[in-house]
Formats: C-alpha cells, structure tokens, sequence
C-alpha cells in the first residue's frame, strides 16, 4: 500500500487554540480542499486539554505530504502560527495496513 497516514499534535499557548484554528483556517483549509493528495483529513481538539489540537491526515502517496509542506503558502501560516504555539509540534508517520472504506 502507498497510502501514508499523518497525526500530529499541535499544543497552542493558553487561550489560543481558536486563533491557531483561524490562522489554518485562512492559509491552509483552502489548500486541503484542493489538494487531491490529501485523502482524509481530520482537524480535531482534544476533549481533555483545552490547548490541544490533533490532525489526522491520510495521503494517497508517501511523498504527497512532503510535497504539501514545501509550497510557499505553507511557510506563511508557520511564521504566523508558530508565537501561538507552546514548544515543538508532534509528528508520527505511519503506514496504514487496513482501512474502513465508508463510501462502499
């Protein structure tokens, strides 16, 4: 399978996670919805900590994610993101090995 699964953990500085979620918003939710490498994508808050955010995002090739991040609107919404974001953002990788197919 060339399927690529991405989850990432965002922890926003207190009382920011709505303006982290509108600085997506604007630069990145556009993007996504255009994006045909993008499979699903997920933009969640954690329902235990109020400054969290999780993101699953599943990629039809292993490649299409690193391709994603190196466009030039991708640099914008770090630099307007990252002072509203509490240390380093984490990433986990995966390769899927089974998926329910909801649209069969």
């Amino acid at each position: 399978m060339s399927k690529s699964a991405l989850f990432i953990m965002h922890k926003a500085k207190p009382g920011q996670r709505e303006q982290v979620r509108q600085i997506w918003q604007k630069h990145l939710q556009p993007q996504i919805a255009g994006n045909t490498g993008h499979q699903a994508y997920f933009y969640c808050y954690d329902d235990n900590d109020p400054d969290m955010i999780c993101v699953f995002q599943l990629y039809a090739h292993r490649n299409d994610a690193q391709e994603f991040v190196q466009q030039p609107w991708y640099q914008a919404y770090l630099a307007e993101v990252t002072p509203l974001l509490v240390g380093e953002s984490q990433f986990r990788s995966a390769t899927p090995f089974w998926m329910k197919d909801s649209a069969a």
